[in-house]
């Protein structure tokens, strides 16, 4: 009987060893319910590869072939890309994509800063100032380009008749966005005064989660205002400082609506960033498979810079 009961636990163990180690191993990491696991995440999986796989899967599909609206697509492999690689137009519209995103992003982080900073000191009226200033981000992105091209309007605008007739700068009005050398500065202005609220914001509320400790102790130090600002107020933002940066990049570089109610890429190309220029191809001389494709060459660049912002805010993490 006793040499029965002992074999009894050995024959259990290599059928437990029978069935696959790789199931003992998925237990053990994964923990004992992890087919339930499974089941409960297999409707987001799916949503996902519906909702984004498979139109991204296709987009690549579509960027290899010569397409034309209403006609079968012909497989071309790599030639658009190539195509778009000795494309001046194409190159000068992913130039013109990187002055406006960066001069953009750059200017909105001054702003958001300093908003972030005269809004976290003792002001009257803090509340509606607030308020006020986060009208530029709530307001829709369609009125706030259609309010600009009024503004900007060469003979019937605010701002020519401010600076020639009120103020006496200029002797003559200015085609702000007829004229290569402002359109560009003219869109970046409707950009920058449309997303500065959201640096600003978002600085704030960063900025009131520091302890007042921090700045008493650093003050007991004898540390000035850009000290105090150096090594206390940036550390202490530094993550949300990563994340806006890295959001308003995307969504700046992806800026359709207001370049393209502004200039529609003009004049002359001037102000053509890559989304105007791929609507462009797509709708106006409907190449669809080169269109996909401008649309996609950009997508390398940027994942590279969101992995290099996201492995910084890693690290700040870690320290």
């Amino acid at each position: 009987m006793a040499t029965t009961a002992a074999r009894i636990p050995a024959k259990r163990t290599t059928l437990e060893e029978s069935r696959g180690p790789h199931r003992v191993g998925l237990r053990r990491w994964l923990g004992p319910d992890y087919r339930m696991g499974f089941l409960f995440t297999l409707p987001i999986v799916a949503l996902v590869l519906a909702l984004v796989a498979y139109p991204f899967c296709y987009a690549l599909y579509l960027s290899m072939t010569q397409k034309y609206v209403g006609m079968p697509a012909v497989f071309v492999g790599f030639d658009n890309y190539v195509k778009l690689t000795f494309d001046g137009f194409f190159r000068r519209a992913v130039y013109n994509s990187f002055i406006f995103t960066g001069g953009s992003v750059l200017i909105k982080l001054v702003l958001g800063m300093g908003m972030a900073l005269v809004l976290t000191s003792a002001i009257r009226f803090r509340s509606f100032w607030t308020g006020v200033l986060l009208i530029p981000w709530v307001a829709p992105t369609v009125v706030s380009a259609l309010n600009f091209l009024w503004i900007f309007d060469y003979s019937l605008g605010v701002l020519n008749y401010l600076l020639v007739k009120v103020f006496g700068i200029l002797p003559q009005g200015i085609g702000w966005l007829s004229e290569p050398g402002t359109a560009m500065a003219s869109v970046i202005g409707v950009n920058v005064w449309r997303g500065f609220p959201f640096f600003g914001i978002s600085f704030l509320a960063g900025m009131k989660a520091i302890p007042a400790e921090t700045y008493e102790a650093a003050a007991v130090d004898g540390a000035n205002v850009l000290q105090r600002f150096r090594h206390v107020t940036l550390p202490g933002i530094r993550n949300i400082l990563i994340i806006v940066i890295l959001l308003s990049t995307i969504w700046t570089f992806n800026d359709f609506a207001i370049v393209y109610i502004l200039t529609k890429g003009g004049p002359g190309g001037a102000t053509s960033v890559l989304p105007v220029f791929t609507y462009e191809m797509a709708f106006g001389a409907q190449r669809l498979g080169e269109a996909v494709a401008a649309a996609l060459y950009m997508l390398p660049p940027l994942a590279f810079v969101i992995i290099v912002l996201s492995t910084h805010m890693r690290r700040g993490k870690k320290q």
